[in-house]
């Protein structure tokens, strides 16, 4: 995959000639080296991990220098092309994002390495930056600003103008998460935990595996997350190990290991919470969409604090998905994959409720309800939303308040069995 190894080559041409000896310029089979661009004098810049981070470097008559390095993320794990997350601006200035775990930021790389940050009101900012004179323009967003299109000044003014903003109105109120850190095998995991708006701690917790693996939490606002916290639960947005944000051997901790450490992260996390009252015994969910349904039904399998299990659009058999996934996706199934990766029904030790579009061609539907079929025959099935015409990533607004609906009403039908309050 292109952020495990990926190479980068130049080489001379003029129209109506060879093209000239190619020279490798940065990458191989322990780096990944992305986003070239050629600057006014000839040089190339570029993006690479071979520090164990994506930093900025330049490439000069054969000569390679760091531009501006330091511990930390100043790209995003290229599952597109057409990325940007650095533009070259006028008198020799550079403007990158950078990456702190969930958070990032916009800085401006002086010539000569010096990082200026720019203040903005944005935790989250989009890889798509693009320089509109000495001006940058990004799609940015927080907690309580929806996402929006802005105009960003270099000058040392921090001036910015909204080109295209959200409904901000709409974000009063909202419950703003806490940036935890926990300890997990040794390692140190971050959450992003949203407490109730709605009722007290300790509460009803959902622990959501975000849908990568290769990816991260948005610190930005998530309606998903205000449509459960507004109800009086808590949600706990795990990265865990094989997430972006961290550093290349953290983001391939997990190859071998899906469903393993992923799941022992979210465990970790969800009995902290537990040990520090936030989280009330018997009502710890895990809920998780694409990869990160599979991380919940693998988390399904065990004993562990979790009441119940919500996996939507999941993935159910890696090594099956290795010839079903979109082409572009086969070789990360097959690195992420282990011999007994898959979600059996006689492994599963909590109830699950599947929620599945039946026009899902990234993780076949025929799955889902396969292990449908045997959960039920075992007591263990919650449910099985089926949604018809409804493809992997239920974009559309009646197919995900029906899923958003149904989670719900699974959670507060197991408050109710066990007799607990249910949330206002």
């Amino acid at each position: 995959m292109p952020w495990d190894s990926s190479q980068i080559w130049v080489a001379d041409y003029v129209p109506g000639r060879p093209v000239g000896v190619p020279v490798l310029v940065a990458g191989g089979p322990a780096e990944s080296a992305i986003q070239p661009r050629w600057a006014d004098d000839g040089s190339l810049f570029f993006l690479s991990d071979r520090s164990g981070w994506w930093n900025l470097y330049q490439w000069r008559s054969g000569r390679t220098e760091a531009v501006a390095p330091m511990p930390a993320e100043c790209a995003a794990a290229p599952w597109e092309s057409g990325y940007a997350n650095y533009v070259l601006l006028p008198d020799g200035r550079i403007a990158m994002t950078v990456q702190h775990g969930p958070e990032h930021q916009l800085v401006v790389v002086e010539p000569g390495g010096r990082t200026t940050p720019i203040a903005l009101p944005y935790t989250s900012i989009k890889p798509y930056l693009a320089a509109v004179g000495d001006r940058i323009a990004l799609i940015g967003a927080s907690p309580t600003r929806p996402q929006e299109i802005t105009l960003v000044a270099t000058d040392g003014s921090d001036h910015l103008v909204v080109v295209r903003g959200g409904p901000t109105d709409r974000a009063d109120g909202v419950s703003v998460p806490q940036v935890l850190r926990v300890a997990s095998a040794g390692v140190e995991v971050t959450v992003l935990f949203y407490p109730p708006t709605a009722g007290t701690e300790p509460a009803p917790l959902i622990v959501r595996p975000h849908s990568g693996p290769t990816h991260h939490s948005d610190l930005r606002l998530d309606w998903e997350v205000q449509f459960f916290t507004s109800r009086g639960f808590a949600v706990a947005d795990v990265d865990y190990r094989g997430s972006t944000g961290y550093g290349r051997d953290f983001r391939k901790a997990l190859d071998g290991n899906w469903g393993r450490f992923d799941v022992e992260d979210c465990r970790n996390v969800a009995e902290h919470l537990l040990a520090t009252g936030r989280a009330l015994p018997q009502a710890v969910f895990i809920s998780g969409a694409s990869a990160g349904g599979y991380t919940a039904l693998r988390a399904a399998c065990e004993d562990g604090p979790f009441t119940m299990a919500v996996a939507r659009s999941a993935i159910v058999d890696p090594n099956r998905w290795k010839t079903t996934a979109p082409r572009f996706q086969r070789p990360h199934a097959a690195i992420l994959a282990h011999d007994h990766a898959a979600v059996t029904p006689g492994q599963v030790r909590r109830p699950v409720l599947l929620i599945h579009g039946d026009h899902d061609d990234v993780a076949p539907v025929n799955d889902a309800t396969t292990l449908a079929a045997a959960l039920e025959r075992r007591h263990l099935l919650v449910g099985m939303l089926r949604l018809d015409g409804v493809g992997h990533y239920l974009s559309a607004p009646a197919a995900l308040a029906a899923a958003l609906e149904a989670e719900l009403d699974a959670y507060q039908a197991v408050l109710r069995q066990a007799g607990l309050r249910l949330p206002d």
